[in-house]
């Protein structure tokens, strides 16, 4: 009997192994929507500090066009996909607008949000993972991953924390604000505190 049980466990795994390697390397992805004027010039110029008024006096988050990474990643940053988006942030959306550094945990580690509605763009990595924080799957993070490969992740706010449900399985990073850092931390635990800078370093 145990022994039946523990083989229907390690066959269902072994099933879901082989479903998300198929979606991560065989799955088309998604009609690329990206401006392409964003690659045009070199965001590390951009001062991050000077962040736009979300007044709602320009466009919405729904005028601008979906970003996708191109290929299987960039050398260099594009620039900033919300640039020109004022409306104001979503109820229970934290304001976590900026670049950032780490400091502590993955020292070095750099990644820029931008936002506006419920709408959020992380560029880090070589990668542009541009969703909605609605929890769905269908507004979430579409992109590719490290090693090319396919994901989809579900991204919410609950209690302040904003937080990427890899295939809305399990958790897979989380992000907070405590007083000016922003806290990453990532499946592995490890936990990487960042400060806001201006720009990026010279050597990136």
């Amino acid at each position: 009997m145990i022994l039946s049980v523990v083989k229907s466990f390690f066959g269902l795994l072994l099933f879901l192994i082989v479903c998300l390697a198929l979606y991560a390397f065989v799955t088309p992805r998604p009609l690329d929507t990206t401006d392409p004027s964003i690659f045009l010039k070199n965001g590390n110029n951009v001062n991050y500090c000077d962040l736009p008024q979300l007044d709602g006096s320009g466009k919405s988050a729904d005028d601008i066009p979906k970003a996708y990474t191109p290929g299987c990643g960039f050398s260099k940053t594009p620039m900033p996909i919300l640039a020109s988006c004022t409306e104001p942030l979503s109820e229970g959306v934290v304001d976590m607008r900026g670049l950032w550094h780490g400091i502590s945990g993955r020292v070095g580690h750099l990644e820029r949000i931008e936002q506006c509605g419920n709408r959020v763009v992380v560029t880090a990595y070589g990668t542009i993972h541009d969703f909605r924080v609605d929890g769905t799957l269908k507004n979430g993070a579409r992109d590719v991953g490290l090693v090319c490969n396919n994901f989809a992740t579900a991204i919410r706010f609950d209690k302040g924390t904003m937080t990427f449900r890899l295939f809305r399985l399990f958790d897979l990073v989380t992000r907070k604000m405590e007083g000016e850092e922003m806290i990453f931390t990532f499946v592995d635990g490890i936990e990487t505190r960042t400060k806001r800078i201006c720009q990026y370093p010279a050597d990136t």
